[in-house]
């Protein structure tokens, strides 16, 4: 299919079709019209600035997420908050201008976690600055692969039930990670995890104001999935923000009779400069994958680690991060664009290189900015499910970015326990595929399970696909199946081997 509209070519044997409409307006509206093909394709103005609303609702939620993602790898949230939203305007610009297609991009949920939580707090020595130059790497590798048509062979050299296991793996993580950070999952000597004391009232250590953060948490995730349920647009945004008002009214509830930890939330509530924001990320984030990423002196100081070692990492967490970001885009072009209509003869997204190429920019373009990489949404569905057919979706949803950028004050007096809503609702949504793997074949039900578990208990979404790999060789390998692992397989289990054995 010939790429540059969204139509590919006709055949000759329909050449003498009706045209397509000409544009309905005039002046510098009909010019718009005719760049985007927006009567063309059947669609009109209003729909699509109803879609591209539509698909900022649904993920605007990631600006206050990421952002407090990586203000656990050290940096502010302001600074966060910046780097975020530029990686979003960025990639769904490049959606609507280079691709034309009615799909936003933003900071991946997923990578973030496997940025913030494998590579920073998961190696030791590694700072944000050297997480930068993995999502850089992954850019750069997403760009060649796109490039050179690789991406194909990459992909069919991973064992589809390692596929089909990562986004269950990475979605029950990150709804861990949600339910750790409001308190519904906590620490215990004995079983390591626990659900939550907090709503034993009889308990000796039982206080108003810890039962809050869990039980806003429990709340807004169901608020969430009712409101799905009932198909309202934005329900993750809804549901953020009906938690957030949830937990400001029973704190307020527990300052009347001065509970410590209700008078602590509010006593440190303050609204800042929104250029505060911009200055923050002027000094922690932006060109930090240039100005530091390449100091790896924090690393190679801790004994064990060499030269050897850190390019073994580099290569192994770089390809991992990769395989992450292209399974979710090449799922997420297909699943989006098949709501709509936006498929070619050959069931293939139209303008799918584009895409593809818009994508890996604006990952390079995010690694600079100072956050993580950067993926076509999931979310971007609800647009094309509201009519959204072209580029003009994807422009709305850009502007509306732009804007959102100036409210860092506002996004940060978001509480954390309204956040977890999100990561939680999240993995559940991630959890669709595991459905797909063979579960009656005992070697393909290994494979899938050993990824996702090590993901989850490993507390690390690269050793979970790694082990999976290797699971999936030595399977084939004991069952004569030997003419199924392919050679970039082998590879890939290699390097991953030896990640193990040497790090």
């Amino acid at each position: 299919m010939e790429e540059g509209n969204n139509f590919g070519t006709m055949p000759e044997e329909t050449a003498e079709a009706p045209m397509a409409p000409e544009p309905s307006h005039k002046g510098f509206l009909g010019t718009v019209d005719k760049f985007f093909g927006i009567t063309a394709s059947g669609s009109t103005f209003r729909r699509e600035i109803v879609a591209g609303l539509t698909t900022f609702m649904a993920m605007v939620y990631i600006l206050m997420v990421n952002a407090g993602f990586f203000e656990l790898a050290g940096i502010s949230y302001g600074a966060a908050y910046i780097a975020t939203a530029i990686g979003a305007i960025v990639g769904t610009m490049l959606m609507a201008f280079l691709a034309k297609m009615p799909l936003a991009q933003a900071s991946g949920m997923g990578i973030n976690a496997y940025i913030v939580f494998s590579i920073i707090g998961g190696i030791p020595g590694m700072t944000y600055a050297n997480s930068m130059i993995f999502v850089l790497l992954d850019g750069v590798i997403f760009l060649i692969l796109t490039a050179t048509g690789l991406r194909k062979k990459i992909f069919e050299a991973i064992p589809k039930a390692v596929r089909l296991a990562i986004p269950v793996g990475i979605g029950m993580f990150i709804a861990f990670i949600g339910f750790q950070n409001a308190g519904v999952i906590t620490n215990d000597d004995s079983t390591l995890v626990a659900f939550t004391g907090a709503f034993n009232v009889l308990g000796a250590g039982w206080t108003y104001g810890g039962m809050i953060a869990p039980l806003v948490c429990l709340l807004g995730v169901v608020a969430i999935a009712v409101m799905s349920k009932k198909d309202v647009k934005g329900a993750i945004l809804w549901g953020i923000l009906g938690s957030a008002v949830l937990y400001y009214a029973l704190t307020g509830i527990g300052c009347i009779w001065k509970d410590p930890t209700c008078v602590a939330f509010f006593e440190g509530i303050s609204i800042s400069n929104p250029f505060t924001a911009f200055a923050d990320w002027g000094t922690q984030s932006v060109g930090q994958v240039f100005a530091n990423g390449f100091n790896f002196s924090a690393y190679l100081g801790i004994e064990g680690n060499n030269a050897g070692t850190l390019l073994l990492v580099l290569f192994t967490s770089a390809l991992s991060l990769c395989m992450i970001d292209m399974f979710d885009t090449i799922g997420t072009l297909y699943g989006a664009c098949s709501k709509g209509g936006l498929l070619d003869e050959d069931g293939v997204p139209k303008n799918m290189n584009k895409m593809m190429l818009a994508d890996a920019i604006a990952t390079c373009t995010g690694a600079i900015a100072g956050t993580s990489t950067v993926t076509t949404f999931v979310e971007s569905s609800s647009g094309v499910a509201a009519g959204g057919r072209t580029g003009f979706t994807a422009f709305t949803t850009g502007i509306l970015f732009l804007i959102a950028m100036f409210l860092s004050p506002i996004a940060q007096l978001i509480p954390g326990p309204a956040t977890a809503t999100a990561l939680v609702w999240v993995g559940v949504l991630m959890m669709t595929s595991v459905k797909d793997i063979e579960w009656h074949d005992p070697a393909e039900a290994l494979v899938g399970f050993a990824t996702f578990i090590v993901m989850i208990l490993g507390y690390s979404i690269s050793k979970g696909i790694g082990i999976g790999i290797l699971a999936f060789v030595l399977v084939k390998l004991c069952t004569g199946k030997i003419k199924e692992i392919t050679v970039p397989t082998y590879v890939i289990a290699a390097l991953f081997l030896a990640t193990f054995i040497l790090t």
